[in-house]
């Protein structure tokens, strides 16, 4: 019997080991698989990524261009907001040689230039006493309406003041030339004595 018994234990131990051999193959195999899909799986979306058409953007023409100015018009006037600058309206640099020169304690000190505008600032003694501009009415026709009444005229040319503390020249019905005070001691009279210091005359032959 003791030796019956012997072998027996000796093939139980057997089986026991041959069984966790073959789980730890099962389970090494089922590992293996599952990646591969994985990876196939990973390697396929990949390829779509790369292989999917990429989307050109058409390129914009002239036509494309005026409709998008159009648009932008329509819009800001629809909001009440500042009309777009036309095409046509003049560069902001060509309306500086017009400016008056510093003078009588005086400094005009550019402020800012853009297409169809130019501004500068008349200082002195380091304050701000007023913002003097032109303007190219092109874009805002409404804006030569408040001279067809006009009584008054500054060079020979019509003018009027706006609210309390603006005065404007309509210059060859298109540019329009402004004093604007920013200091309560630079009056009306102020401003159209430097309205007579631009170079009105100059600005009317301006194209």
């Amino acid at each position: 019997m003791g030796k019956n018994e012997s072998e027996l234990e000796d093939m139980l131990m057997r089986f026991s080991a041959q069984r966790r051999q073959w789980v730890a193959v099962a389970l090494a195999t089922l590992l293996l698989v599952s990646g591969c899909a994985s990876g196939t799986g990973t390697s396929s979306s990949s390829s779509s990524q790369r292989n999917a058409p990429t989307q050109t953007q058409p390129k914009k023409t002239s036509e494309d261009t005026t409709q998008s100015w159009q648009n932008t018009q329509r819009e800001t006037t629809q909001r009440n907001a500042a009309p777009a600058v036309k095409k046509e309206a003049l560069p902001g640099s060509s309306f500086n040689r017009f400016f008056p020169k510093s003078a009588d304690g005086y400094q005009v000190v550019a402020a800012q230039e853009k297409k169809g505008f130019a501004e500068y600032k008349l200082k002195k003694g380091g304050a701000d006493m007023a913002v003097l501009s032109i303007s190219d009415t092109i874009s805002l026709p409404a804006a030569r309406k408040k001279y067809e009444n006009s009584t008054q005229t500054i060079g020979g040319f019509p003018a009027a003041n706006q609210g309390s503390n603006i005065t404007g020249v309509l210059v060859a019905d298109r540019f329009q030339v402004k004093a604007q005070s920013r200091d309560q001691s630079f009056t009306q009279s102020d401003r159209q004595t430097w309205l007579q210091k631009f170079d009105l005359q100059g600005l009317s032959r301006l194209q």
